[in-house]
């Protein structure tokens, strides 16, 4: 392993070998709840983190559709690990997207693997916005802002050196900013206990009047920062590439049971067939090919990850409702994409739908 040479694209067949290594680690990962510092190792042993960033930071800047792809291998082999990925990768690429002088400090031992930072940036486009008062607020200094309040669903917080995370001045403009997690008053709840996914240690970071000097602002301060294309959206491709990763690891487990008994081929072909239509509209988006809307995408990405891991559950039986089973673990990770980064609209179309309203 120590003589690894980095991915060089998704086609690369060392993707297979690295894909073996996180699946092999993937089901006692689920049950103990640790955080996966093994499996993050590797994705820097193998170049992962080099795919997202420039080359002027020692990325390799692969395109968004080869992303795509090599997200899509890397989830069916370890949703949680991947999940965490994105996280990370988000948090990297709003520090080179934005505007400070840091980045030079940051973004070299970030991209080898040396560093971890996250983003904690949910309380800005969905989960507390109809309350009266910010979750994190910023007030303007001398010398930069202070920070006071909390981020609700911060990734690997616990395991960060860094936390891109936005806030809100009195006046409603924000602010984005790489904060360094050992700056006075910055400090990680215990990570929330999961339904699903209880290893990427996901839970509240907050900031008692943390003092974030000028020069670790990205963004802002704006009306709107998440609109300002730092780094961008939040969800979109990723989280249906997610979710189609682990419908295709369900399916593949039915296909191979239906070899044994004949009962289960029509429904493993059925999956199989959305699965690989689905599939082929994601990379059409990635390539900048609209062939559906990513709003229309992610419903039957979240559809899928939800039917295929429920027939994985039928299909074994008894045997998948024992906990270290993929199937029941498949099923509890299906969960997930209702919450995560979820429109409104797919939110309302999969209420639709469970209550019989659909078309």
């Amino acid at each position: 392993m120590a003589n690894v040479q980095p991915l060089r694209s998704p086609d690369d067949p060392a993707l297979d070998d690295l894909c073996r290594e996180l699946a092999a680690r993937t089901d006692a990962q689920d049950v103990s709840g640790a955080w996966p510092a093994e499996q993050l190792q590797l994705l820097g042993k193998f170049g992962v983190y080099e795919w997202f960033l420039p080359r002027e930071w020692g990325g390799q800047e692969w395109s968004g559709a080869d992303c795509i792809r090599g997200y899509l291998r890397l989830s069916e082999a370890c949703l949680a690990t991947t999940f965490i990925l994105t996280q990370r990768t988000g948090a990297c690429q709003r520090i080179a997207d934005g505007d400070s002088p840091r980045k030079s400090e940051l973004l070299p031992r970030l991209v080898t693997g040396e560093s971890f930072a996250t983003v904690g940036i949910s309380h800005l486009t969905t989960s507390r916005r109809h309350l009266a008062r910010p979750a994190l607020e910023a007030e303007e200094t001398a010398n930069g802002f202070t920070l006071h309040g909390f981020s609700p669903w911060v990734t690997g917080g616990l395991h960060a050196e860094t936390i891109v995370t936005g806030a809100t001045l009195a006046d409603g403009r924000q602010i984005l900013a790489a904060v360094p997690t050992d700056l006075p008053g910055v400090s990680s709840d215990p990570p929330q206990e999961l339904v699903g996914l209880s290893s990427s240690h996901t839970g509240a970071v907050r900031f008692d009047k943390v003092l974030v000097e000028r020069d670790w602002l990205l963004a802002g301060p704006i009306e709107n920062v998440m609109a300002s294309g730092i780094g961008g959206n939040t969800g979109g491709l990723q989280t249906s590439t997610l979710a189609l990763g682990l419908a295709r690891s369900a399916i593949r487990y039915l296909s191979i049971e239906a070899e044994k008994r004949d009962e289960l081929r029509e429904p493993a072909q059925a999956l199989a067939r959305d699965a690989e239509t689905a599939v082929e509209d994601l990379l059409s988006l990635a390539g900048g090919r609209e062939s559906c809307t990513p709003q229309d995408l992610r419903y039957r990405a979240n559809s899928l990850a939800l039917r295929a891991s429920q027939a994985a559950l039928t299909a074994a039986k008894g045997a998948g409702y024992v906990a270290g089973h993929p199937a029941g673990r498949w099923c509890r990770e299906a969960l997930f994409f209702l919450v995560w980064s979820c429109p409104q609209p797919v939110a309302n179309a999969a209420l639709c739908n469970l209550a019989g309203l659909g078309d």
